[in-house]
């Protein structure tokens, strides 16, 4: 039993590890993005007005927050395997 708990924790982990550098990937893209419009011009940025600027401004907003979501269901997913885990692990020591 513990073997294939250990076998379990291992997947998690591979499986947490690729999630974790999906998050990382986004986290550059939101980064760059920031750093795009850090880099405009306070007068006349040539986005087409100001339905330009906010096109630009609500894209990166959506690009952070769904970095921000993908971290949280990063989080939430290593704590239910943790959580299922630990439970496995208390119960075959129960029966031991």
């Amino acid at each position: 039993m513990q073997e294939l708990l250990t076998e379990i924790v291992v997947h998690l982990s591979k499986s947490h590890q690729q999630m974790a550098r999906i998050l990382d990937a986004k986290r550059h893209v939101a980064v760059r993005s920031a750093q795009l419009v850090q880099a405009l011009p306070d007068e006349h940025p040539q986005l087409n007005g100001l339905n330009g600027l906010l096109d630009s401004s609500s894209n990166v907003t959506k690009n952070v927050i769904s970095y921000l979501n993908s971290l949280a269901d990063l989080q939430e997913a290593v704590a239910d395997s943790m959580t299922h885990i630990v439970k496995a692990m208390g119960d075959s020591a129960d029966e031991e």
